[in-house]
């Protein structure tokens, strides 16, 4: 069997931690008054007491800046004064770090040296201040001007044998107008190589949805949530990853709605909710202090990692026996008639479907089962919230075709208080998709490009993210630019994701703070320092403000009020710009100068190309307005019937090995994607540090383990032998034979050919492990700690 596992001195992983982290009681109610004391610590003290404070009221505001986090929409009409939830004010507070990242620095710590620190480390260094170089043979990054940066890149881009050999890489941050340039870049250069973060997370939503409903967005407002009957969040947990979303819960709660959380593990953020808001009212402030919080979840499924199929084919099952015993009072079958086909498949399809095999592969008791399926059947309206613990599954998009079955059956999509609701992670990941980062948008998408610009873009497909690594590292795309993002650490397999960097000759990355991406490298490399999302951007045309879109389609502007962290400091639209003219010239008749001196005109454009755009300008700087949406808004479907369609999937059968489990890899409550501002998880107890395995107590004693080992986790897929050392074993509420662990740590064990049916996600979500005792952990942190004390 080959082996993934390098030297540590050229591992792409993050380091082993110089302590075991310790646990400790954990949090029994979400927010409260440690978000608050959590909130001040990083967005008021962090930052600076009159700085955090006026910076911390203009996020989520109509005329401030929109949150660089997740991409939860924020009301449509009047705003809470606080309209950020601590995870906000952490990232508010990240970028608006004092600390700077400079030639010094680089002069002072090399690439070896950088790479043997935690990623908690590197971003607690600052904001990059300039653009950085790292030449062939260089230990440490040097200092480059931008011409000399640009110049640099077009002659390697210009040296390719074909556009192809070359990869431009979108992280969810990014906005609309930044994406719409950075397309129009990549596509004027000659390729559709344009994978995306949407890649690793939602693709499977966008795949799902596009074939049942005819759009790969969700088709709910906000608004819903509080007219709906019933509320089901699987696979997501809102408390650590959509705060402000438990707000809106907690209201829909107080207006009688059931919320049914299903979920691997248990999630404090679906259990109860302390709302901080409430500190500011005398008449709920006491009683929010001194209360257990708002009961959230009124039932939690808890269902084996990937056994959601199998659960919703079980809770259809409960409905078609009660639609049985009384024709007619369950299933809508004015709405399944008129606006659905395939019906008699999928009811043949349960029926066929055993009790049996439903229980055993969901691992959830038939009574539990019978308890939620009463809840819809109950509902006047029923709304599905999802997130990456359906996406990143093996049969993600058969899973999510089921749970809109489910909804379907009862008309619950296009209506009032119902539908589908894929809750995106990244604030502008949805918007990026809709500017056209995509390696195979339709060719209508290109015809309107082509018209509006005057040239012919590719149309043959390019890679997405999976295909992007595997082409990299066969050596057939030689530059990898990134705008935005962690690539390293976001993709899967980390030992071979670095390799395949490794192998380019030039890999750029447009950022704002330091990364492993930056430390695992191309031949040469490009640190290319950006605007953040919370900084004035001036340009020749005056102070710009871009847009961005939320998960419920929702176009919001968003104005930055700082001052630039460095005065060297490009906009990502100018980054783009000033890149397409370093490179195309005078084939490109695109005045890419004006676009990156007044972002009206990109508007203009996008308005022109973009459907749902038109008057762009018009329409923004009037507030925000939202998307077409036709499933929502008229229940119309684009699909080749013209109708939703019922997909029928079979349970997925699946058979372990003695010894294995089945891993999923989750956040702690002190990270945000990649990015680590703590090393705590004061939501499931876990404290000072980040290498953890939460096990069954029944498999920790089965196995002979103890509480606060240091174990090995192993994975084989594929024959390829991959390691992820020193995690520290935790007991947790958790279905026998399943494990979690935090990501970026574990996403060495997530094997690259390990991917989603249709969408080609990895599956973080679904990774075969093996747990050993680790041999060698106690030298390794004592070797760890003397590193750490030079």
């Amino acid at each position: 069997m080959s082996s993934s596992v390098p030297p540590e001195s050229l591992s792409a992983q993050p380091p082993p931690e110089t302590k075991a982290p310790h646990l400790a009681p954990a949090s029994t109610a979400a927010a409260g008054l440690a978000a608050v004391a959590k909130t001040a610590t990083y967005g008021l003290f962090g930052v600076g007491p009159v700085k955090g404070a006026k910076l911390l009221l203009e996020v989520n505001q109509k005329d401030g800046f929109d949150c660089q986090s997740c991409a939860w929409p924020s009301p449509d009409g009047e705003r809470h004064t606080f309209e950020f939830c601590e995870n906000g004010a952490k990232a508010v507070a990240d970028e608006a770090t004092p600390k700077r990242i400079d030639r010094a620095f680089f002069e002072k710590h090399s690439v070896a040296d950088l790479r043997a620190r935690e990623d908690y480390w590197l971003n607690r260094q600052g904001r990059l201040a300039e653009p950085m170089v790292l030449r062939p043979g260089a230990t440490h990054y040097a200092p480059i001007s931008w011409r000399e940066a640009f110049a640099l890149i077009a002659d390697e881009l210009r040296a390719l044998p074909s556009p192809n050999a070359a990869a431009f890489y979108t992280s969810g941050r990014t906005s609309n107008e930044a994406a719409f340039l950075y397309q129009l870049f990549a596509r004027q250069f000659g390729t559709n190589n344009l994978p995306d973060c949407s890649n690793m997370c939602h693709e499977s939503s966008g795949a799902a949805l596009g074939e049942s409903i005819g759009l790969g967005k969700g088709t709910v407002k906000l608004d819903d949530f509080l007219e709906a009957g019933a509320i089901f969040i699987v696979g997501q947990n809102p408390g650590t990853n959509h705060p402000r979303m438990l707000s809106t819960l907690e209201e829909a709660k107080a207006r009688g709605v059931v919320i049914v959380s299903v979920n691997p593990m248990p999630e404090v953020g679906t259990e109860r909710f302390k709302n901080p808001q409430h500190f500011m009212n005398p008449l709920k402030a006491l009683p929010t202090l001194l209360g257990k919080g708002t009961k959230m979840a009124d039932l939690w499924l808890q269902p084996r990692i990937n056994g959601d199929l199998a659960l919703f084919k079980g809770l259809m099952k409960e409905m078609l026996a009660a639609e049985d015993a009384a024709p007619g009072t369950v299933f809508d079958h004015d709405f399944i008639r008129e606006h659905t086909q395939g019906y008699d498949a999928l009811v043949a399809d349960l029926r066929a479907t055993t009790w049996e095999a439903t229980v055993e592969d969901s691992g959830v008791p038939r009574e539990q089962i019978a308890a939620a399926a009463w809840v819809a059947i109950r509902s006047k309206g029923t709304i599905c919230c999802w997130a990456m613990g359906l996406t990143q599954q093996p049969n993600s998009v058969a899973t999510i075709q089921t749970v809109t079955n489910f909804l379907l059956l009862r008309g619950s999509i296009g209506r009032p208080g119902a539908g589908v609701c894929p809750v995106r992670g990244h604030s502008n990941v949805q918007g990026d998709r809709t500017m056209g980062i995509f390696e195979k948008m339709p060719d209508s998408w290109l015809d309107a490009l082509d018209a509006e610009f005057g040239f012919k873009s590719p149309r043959p497909h390019g890679f997405d993210t999976v295909q992007a690594i595997k082409a990299m590292h066969a050596g057939a795309v030689k530059v990898f630019v990134a705008m935005g993002g962690n690539f390293l650490s976001a993709t899967p397999d980390t030992e071979f994701t670095g390799a395949a960097l490794r192998k380019c000759t030039l890999t750029a990355h447009v950022s704002t703070k330091l990364n492993r991406s930056h430390l695992v490298t191309g031949r040469t490399a490009l640190i290319l320092p950006c605007l953040g999302r919370s900084e004035r951007d001036a340009q020749q045309g005056g102070e710009q403000f871009v847009t961005v879109e939320d998960s419920m389609g929702i176009i919001n502007p968003s104005r930055g009020k700082l001052t630039p962290a460095s005065p060297h400091l490009l906009s990502e639209p100018a980054v783009v710009a000033r890149l397409a003219r370093a490179v195309l010239g005078a084939r490109s008749t695109v005045d890419w100068e004006g676009l990156a001196g007044n972002y009206a005109l990109i508007r203009d454009h996008i308005a022109r190309v973009v459907p749902g755009f038109e008057d762009f300008n018009r329409k923004i700087n009037a507030g925000i307005f939202y998307l077409p949406n036709g499933p929502r808004d008229h229940r119309e479907w684009k699909t080749p019937s013209g109708k939703a369609s019922f997909i029928v999937a079979p349970i997925p059968q699946r058979s372990f090995a003695a010894g294995e489990f089945v891993m999923m890899t989750i956040r702690t409550h002190d990270q945000f994607n990649t990015t680590i501002y703590g090393l705590d998880d004061r939501y499931r107890g876990v404290y000072g540090g980040r290498r953890v395995v939460f096990v069954n107590e029944e498999d920790i004693k089965s196995f002979g383990f103890q509480q606060g080992q240091i174990v090995d986790l192993t994975n084989r897929f594929g024959g390829v032998e991959r390691v992820a050392k020193h995690f520290m074993v935790a007991p947790y509420r958790i279905p026998r034979g399943c494990v979690a662990t935090y990501f970026p740590e574990a996403n060495v064990l997530v094997p690259l050919d390990s991917v989603a049916a249709k969408s080609n996600t990895p599956t973080s979500k679904f990774v075969i492990v093996t747990i050993s005792a680790s041999l060698d952990a106690e030298a390794a942190l004592a070797a760890r700690r003397a590193e750490a004390r030079e």
